[in-house]
């Protein structure tokens, strides 16, 4: 992934950010805020976009608050910040999404800066890190290894300088250090590679590796570096956790830990062993416990099906045995979880969702009525809900089901134009062709490219 200019990014973006930008200047800031993190949501990489959130973010926390609302912001933020370094293991994207929720509320907190940091280096965004490496700098100005980093990576977005001048003031501060001395050489190695594309950084366009003279080769060891770093780390911290572990013997959240490392490995005996050993103690009874566990053995049969042999003349037949056995436990599985935590409407949508999976499109419905009281999934289990009518041929329902959610959507987002669309389809199907084009053109004026409401706009006008 590489840093983004505003003309790289999506119409439906861009859209967001002009938003985002009258709502700054009207000094609607909450508004403002909450439509670039849409924006970058959307564009992990647009740069100016995250400049300007930032800016605002630190703008709205200047203004009022004083002690007893900091301690409150960073009492909220410790579960961001556990969920974003969780992240980091396979969603860097998202960990970033995780951190900017974070900086909202204490842009001047070092916990979310430094899960910017290690997102932005596996997405490969330097002028991402280095934005937030300014604020980790700024907390701490004496931490040496935090300057040197942050001098290296001043180096690779293609601007050493500001990463020089914090290294030489230390050495002015620490002159037989001779760490510092070593850094600032490496420094020197550097400068001119980041230098020479800053051109191409500043546009949006290059990268530190586009200097590089063989640009297939430092895509090469950029590829197998970053395997062996991810597999390295983990092996790491799994040797890290088996000996906490040794002291700390009835840590539960270090043994749950302990077993999504293995299940990253695909060690699953050890996984399901650990996740035993946490469900037969007292945070046994934990619906999200039980979601993992699930979701282990569904990685163990996706395992199981990457291993068929491609050449084996039965390999459909056997793809699609294990494709189905893994479907039936995770309907069982579900279920299950249903019947335990009746109340937990998050699982009903899950149930919901398997059950139309496999075509049982009354059942699914009961538990997308139940699942839409949920706010967090409101508007997907309506989505679903419509979807389920639509199969039972009842259009009427179907209509208004996705009318009300529609309605209930501000943000003409990918969700709102599926909605919009199956609205359309659905008109479409009880026959009413001219409704049906004015949810298309709908689409049509945002995003002409989507799906193919280009083809049936264009063909209402004849």
């Amino acid at each position: 992934m590489a840093e983004k200019i505003i003309n790289e990014i999506s119409r439906e973006a861009r859209t967001l950010y002009t938003k985002a930008q009258e709502a700054a200047q009207r000094e609607n800031t909450d508004y403002a805020i909450a439509l670039y993190n849409q924006v970058l949501e959307k564009e992990p990489g647009f740069f100016e976009c995250r400049k300007a959130l930032r800016v605002l973010q630190f703008k709205k926390a200047g203004s009022g608050g004083g002690f007893f609302k900091k301690m409150l912001s960073g009492t909220a933020s410790s579960p961001l910040v556990a969920k974003g370094q969780l992240a980091l293991r396979s969603n860097p994207a998202g960990a970033l999404a995780i951190a900017e929720q974070i900086l909202n509320s204490d842009p001047n907190g070092s916990g979310g800066h430094k899960i910017i940091v290690e997102a932005a280096k596996a997405l490969e965004l330097p002028k991402t890190a280095v934005l937030s490496y300014e604020t980790l700098v700024k907390n701490s100005p004496k931490d040496k290894n935090l300057a040197i980093d942050y001098a290296l990576a001043c180096a690779e977005a293609g601007n050493a300088a500001p990463g020089e001048k914090h290294l030489l003031d230390l050495i002015a501060d620490n002159p037989t250090d001779g760490e510092l001395k070593q850094a600032l050489k490496d420094m020197s190695a550097r400068k001119t590679l980041g230098e020479g594309g800053y051109g191409a950084l500043e546009s949006g366009k290059g990268s530190f590796r586009d200097v590089l003279k063989n640009k297939d080769e430092a895509v090469l060891l950029e590829q197998q570096n970053r395997v062996v770093k991810t597999e390295d780390r983990t092996e790491s911290l799994i040797k890290e956790y088996e000996g906490r572990l040794q002291n700390e013997p009835n840590n539960l959240k270090l043994v749950r830990s302990l077993a999504e490392l293995y299940t990253e490995k695909k060690q699953f005996d050890q996984a399901f062993a650990l996740y035993d050993r946490v469900k037969n103690s007292e945070m046994g009874n934990d619906p999200s416990l039980e979601q993992a566990i699930g979701k282990t053995k569904v990685k163990q049969f996706d395992s199981q099906i990457e291993q068929v042999n491609p050449f084996a003349p039965d390999h459909a037949a056997q793809v699609e045995q294990l494709k189905a056995a893994k479907l039936e436990f995770q309907v069982s599985e579900c279920q299950k979880r249903v019947e335990r935590y009746p109340t937990d409407l998050a699982i009903r949508y899950e149930m919901g969702a398997l059950l139309y999976q496999i075509g049982k499109y009354g059942e699914a419905i009961t538990e997308f009525q139940k699942a839409q009281q949920n706010p967090h999934k409101r508007l997907a289990a309506m989505g679903y809900l419509a979807k389920c009518y639509a199969k039972k041929k009842m259009y009427d329902f179907a209509a208004r089901t996705l009318q009300n959610a529609i309605k209930e959507k501000l943000i003409f987002d990918d969700e709102k134009k599926e909605m919009t669309y199956e609205l359309g389809t659905v008109f479409e199907n009880m026959g009413k062709k001219d409704d049906a084009i004015e949810q298309y053109k709908l689409i049509y004026e945002v995003d002409s490219g989507y799906k193919d409401v280009a083809a049936k706009v264009e063909a209402s006008y004849g």
